[in-house]
């Protein structure tokens, strides 16, 4: 299977030479190829209907934050042929103010995964026709999935009784109930971890 995969990568470099930076083969055989977020469609479509590649099922579209890059966002695509019996591992790298073209012309399930990483990390589509959030609320502020996210997030959402309807306040995060005096979440079990100090001191 390396070996098929390694003559696709050649072939896709020589066929698609405008659109391929570089081919990658991990350690678990899977095909990883780089591409110019320009060429996407051109590349995609050309997976789709090649005669050698037939990649004609899209897996998963997502995309990873790497927030020390120039080019922050990698857009990762996951085709399957299963004419071939091949997968493929597409990437773009991107920078945060860089739009996408969308693939939507050639593969319309594209467009619920678009909706999510625009969503989760911001990344607009361009030519996508319905960009909406997808999993957040209405008026929903930043991008969960981006490392700079604050973990609690900006704003906590509940149903008050009084007004009969579901408020929106910043988030107030009570600590009091963790006040942990104790060294071991095990403490006061029946038997003793290796290395829990504490509880052997007590139990001595």
């Amino acid at each position: 299977m390396t070996e098929a995969l390694q003559e696709l990568a050649e072939y896709l470099s020589e066929k698609r030479s405008d659109a391929v930076l570089s081919t990658d083969i991990n350690a678990r055989g899977e095909l990883s190829v780089d591409v110019a977020p320009a060429q996407m469609v051109e590349f995609v479509e050309f997976l789709k209907t090649d005669r050698t590649c037939q990649f004609s099922t899209l897996i998963d579209i997502t995309a990873v934050d790497y927030p020390s890059r120039d080019r922050r966002f990698d857009v990762v695509y996951h085709f399957l042929s299963m004419y071939q019996n091949h997968r493929i591992r597409v990437r773009a790298a991107v920078r945060e103010d860089e739009t996408v073209a969308s693939i939507t012309s050639v593969h319309a399930s594209a467009g619920w995964y678009e909706r999510e990483i625009y969503d989760m990390f911001g990344i607009l589509f361009t030519g996508h026709d319905d960009l909406r959030r997808l999993l957040t609320d209405y008026g929903f502020r930043g991008h969960p999935l981006r490392k700079d996210f604050p973990t609690t997030g900006y704003t906590e959402v509940r149903y008050d009784e009084a007004l009969k309807r579901v408020v929106y306040e910043p988030v107030k995060l009570v600590q009091e109930y963790r006040q942990f005096d104790f060294m071991s979440p095990w403490e006061g079990a029946e038997y003793v971890l290796p290395g829990d100090e504490k509880a052997e001191g007590e139990k001595a």
